[in-house]
């Protein structure tokens, strides 16, 4: 019965840990639409957090790949007086590169609601 206990409460603290970073992350980061994401994706940084394989297999026209794994290194890459549009596989990957750029000042961060997967935009890929 101990054991029970004990599993609830790593459960809940598990769940009140996820519900306090989704909450977070809301306050963080705007979620955009793809046609949102469209109308000024060319005048932002846009910026590809996925590593280079997934990069070059297809990334939207005009982003820079910033992996999420070099985030930190490459900040300087990043100017904090312009929004900065993110995108990964899906929001997860984006929505954590936005929570260490807010970290470190930047405010005007969006990402792409439901990620690259869900992107039906224009592509470029490296044949």
């Amino acid at each position: 019965m101990e054991i029970l206990y004990t599993l609830l409460i790593i459960l809940g603290a598990v769940i009140v840990y996820s519900l306090f970073n989704w909450y977070r992350q809301r306050k963080i980061v705007k979620t955009l639409t793809q046609d949102e994401f469209i109308a000024n994706y060319r005048k932002v940084q846009l910026i590809d957090v996925r590593e280079p394989n997934e990069f070059d297999n297809g990334h939207i026209l005009g982003a820079r790949n910033i992996p999420m794994t070099q985030m930190k290194t490459r900040l300087v890459e990043i100017r904090q007086d312009k929004p900065v549009y993110l995108y990964a596989q899906s929001e997860i990957i984006s929505g954590r590169a936005a929570a260490m750029l807010y970290k470190k000042g930047y405010r005007e961060l969006y990402h792409l609601k439901g990620g690259f997967k869900m992107w039906t935009g224009k592509i470029k890929a490296k044949k």
